[in-house]
């Protein structure tokens, strides 16, 4: 029966872009969670920022520490969350924009092999 599957350059290269854009989306994910796990962060640090009161508080910018007072710490973590926030945002739209050409791709090929072919990728 394996001998009825022919497997064209056009097939192939639908398979090879599946195989890519399914590495894409799994680097795309770890960055996700380094992402999340960092936006986490901030937050821990904002509401542990509200506590103190009238302390300078070390502020991490690049490489240095700074000192600064709460309400400036308050908005450069604002600052920063926010800017977590839309990466997180874009990523969240790359992985979409992976997972419908993903999906067409899926639906092409399986509709050709059938059982033939195995392209199931691991799905949150």
């Amino acid at each position: 029966m394996d001998s009825d599957v022919h497997i064209t350059f056009e097939d192939q290269q639908k398979i090879n872009k599946f195989a890519r854009h399914n590495a894409k989306l799994e680097d795309y994910k770890d960055e996700l969670k380094h992402k999340q796990n960092e936006l986490k962060n901030l937050e821990e640090a904002a509401d542990e920022i509200e506590l103190i009161t009238d302390e300078k508080i070390q502020f991490l910018i690049g490489e240095i520490f700074m000192f600064q007072d709460s309400e400036n710490t308050q908005k450069c973590l604002e600052e920063a969350k926010q800017q977590i926030q839309k990466e997180i945002e874009e990523i969240e739209e790359k992985c979409s924009k992976l997972k419908e050409v993903m999906s067409d791709l899926k639906t092409q090929l399986y509709g050709k092999f059938g059982s033939h072919i195995n392209l199931e990728a691991d799905e949150e």
